[in-house]
């Protein structure tokens, strides 16, 4: 079994999308269940992040025992509300090893969206239209380098009025994306996106997960 744990229930099912096409033998060999906890890591520092990684590692590992599955890992999503910079760059080294440490022999990755979750979403532009017709990302937002936006969120909700565009419209873009083979060939860069597939491509298949 492997936890989801981020800051929102939205957060947390764009997440499975993307471990889905990432690594799909992953996926399809364990059962993918989230915890609500709030995730706090990216500003802590030292014992504290060390003592809330163990907390949110051991939070995980009692729903997996409460589902009466093996606790394969835990993939955690931060917002990070910034573009990448040196900022970025300590934070995620910083949770990363506080999620390796705590997680122990299991596996764990750190999905640190710069600058929101959004921003990944938008390196998939066909998917939106094919979930609501009107909503067609512009040509020139297209190619891009998505985590140089600053508010990426705000920037759709401006794009999309009618309907306006929602947080909780986020796992139905990304499902969408993945039902349509989508997500293997994102249009444009995102640097931290980059780098969770990267982390995520280390986790090792159980030869037999408990579920």
């Amino acid at each position: 079994m492997v936890v989801l744990a981020g800051e929102s229930a939205n957060d947390r099912r764009i997440l499975a999308e993307f471990i889905k096409a990432a690594h799909p033998r992953l996926a399809a060999a364990v059962t993918l269940t989230e915890i609500n906890d709030p995730v706090r890591l990216r500003a802590k520092s030292g014992a504290d992040l060390h003592a809330a990684a163990d907390t949110l590692v051991g939070k995980a590992r009692g729903k997996a025992l409460a589902k009466r599955g093996d606790f394969v890992g835990i993939a955690v999503h931060e917002d990070m509300d910034t573009c990448p910079g040196p900022a970025y760059d300590a934070a995620r080294t910083a949770v990363s090893h506080a999620l390796a440490k705590a997680a122990t022999a299991s596996s764990s990755v750190y999905a640190l969206a710069a600058a929101e979750s959004e921003a990944w979403l938008m390196l998939f532009p066909k998917a939106f239209p094919l979930y609501r017709p009107s909503w067609k990302i512009p040509e020139k937002w297209r190619g891009k380098d998505t985590g140089r936006r600053q508010t990426p969120k705000e920037d759709l909700e401006g794009l999309f009025s009618n309907p306006r565009f929602r947080e909780s419209d986020g796992p139905h873009i990304a499902s969408t994306a993945l039902a349509h083979g989508l997500l293997s060939a994102p249009e444009g860069t995102n640097r931290s996106y980059q780098e969770f597939l990267s982390d995520l491509s280390l986790w090792e298949v159980p030869a037999a997960a408990g579920s």
